[in-house]
C-alpha cells in the first residue's frame, strides 16, 4: 500500500512540475510570438508608407503594395498549378485524351495567370507615374 501512495505520489509531482514548465514556456512563446507579430507589423505598415510616398496617394499606393504581393505570392501558386497540369498531360493523361487536354487547359491557364500576376504591378507603376506626371 506504501508502494502504491509513494508511486501516486510522484506522478502527481512529475505532472505538477510538466504543467508549472508548460505555463511557464507558454508565456515565453506567447511573449516571443508577440514581438515577432509586432515586428512583422511595423515592417509592413513602413513598406506601405514608402509606397504612399512613391506614388503621392493613398489610393495608389495601397494599389501597387496589393499588386506587389500578388506578384510575389502568385509565383509559388503558378509553379505548383503548372506541376499539376504537367503530372496530368503527360502522366496520366498517356492513357486518356480527355485528361491529356484539360491538363493542356490548366497549364495554359495556369502560365497565363502568372504572365498576369507578374506583368500588372509594372503596368500599374507605367501608367501611374508616367500619365499622372
Amino acid at each position: 500500500m506504501k508502494k502504491i501512495v509513494a508511486i501516486l505520489f510522484i506522478v502527481i509531482f512529475l505532472f505538477s512540475i510538466c504543467s508549472v514548465y508548460a505555463v511557464s514556456s507558454k508565456q515565453v512563446i506567447d511573449n516571443q510570438t508577440s514581438s515577432q507579430l509586432i515586428e512583422i507589423k511595423e515592417k509592413e505598415l513602413k513598406e506601405m508608407s514608402d509606397y504612399t510616398e512613391a506614388y503621392g496617394s493613398e489610393s495608389y499606393g495601397m494599389t501597387a503594395y496589393i499588386l506587389n504581393k500578388i506578384r510575389i505570392y502568385s509565383i509559388p501558386c503558378c509553379f505548383i498549378g503548372i506541376a499539376v497540369a504537367a503530372i496530368y498531360q503527360y502522366v496520366i493523361g498517356i492513357r486518356r485524351i480527355d485528361i491529356r487536354d484539360r491538363g493542356l487547359i490548366l497549364m495554359i491557364g495556369f502560365i497565363t495567370i502568372f504572365v498576369i500576376c507578374q506583368v500588372l504591378p509594372l503596368i500599374f507603376a507605367i501608367v501611374v507615374k508616367s500619365w499622372r506626371g
